[in-house]
């Protein structure tokens, strides 16, 4: 059985994150997603212990305050959250347990857990992040604008990782990603 481990990955909407993670789950036996908690309501087709573990604000804060967060923020008027205990229990099962998280709760988990591997995906130019976001066609302007402006914070903080990936291929970000998540789960 290969050793437990915590990857983070992070990195500006629309740089594939997600695509990413789906092939990595497919090719690293494993691998485990972490689920979120969240206040908010959920949306039509998520489903509880799926999406997200959806809770009530109440019920959030004493978790939080309980120390039951790996990480956790607040935006808008709803909170999201790691659960500490699953990521705990995974790793010690010996699963490569992955976190899709945005660069302030990645810093939160390093923070915490210093053995915490950060990846963080960037795209091949603010160009072509604009173009990705634009062929999805489910923002607004307004949106592309902020998820701009916000991408552009989070590129300043790559450096903080321990590994950065360029997203220009597919096939290659996915490859390499596999690459580091089965060498540090080897070398333990």
């Amino acid at each position: 059985m290969r050793t437990g481990n915590l990857f983070v990955i992070s990195g500006p909407s629309g740089t594939g994150k997600g695509t990413i993670i789906a092939r990595l789950v497919k090719e690293v036996p494993d691998a485990w997603v972490s689920v979120s908690a969240t206040t908010r309501r959920p949306r039509p087709g998520e489903v509880e212990g799926v999406s997200y573990y959806f809770l009530s604000k109440d019920d959030f804060l004493a978790l939080a305050d309980e120390g039951g967060f790996l990480e956790w923020a607040q935006y808008s008027d709803n909170c999201y959250g790691t659960p500490l205990a699953s990521v705990q229990r995974e790793m010690a099962a010996g699963k490569q347990v992955i976190l899709e998280i945005e660069v302030q709760g990645a810093l939160q988990v390093k923070e915490k857990m210093p053995e915490a591997h950060l990846v963080f995906i960037e795209p091949p130019s603010l160009e072509e992040l604009e173009r990705r976001l634009r062929g999805r066609g489910t923002e607004t302007d307004d949106v592309v604008r902020k998820r701009m402006d916000t991408a552009l914070v989070e590129l300043s903080r790559k450096m903080e990782y321990d590994i950065r990936l360029v997203n220009d291929d597919l096939d290659e970000a996915v490859a390499q990603l596999v690459a580091y998540v089965n060498e540090t789960a080897e070398q333990k």
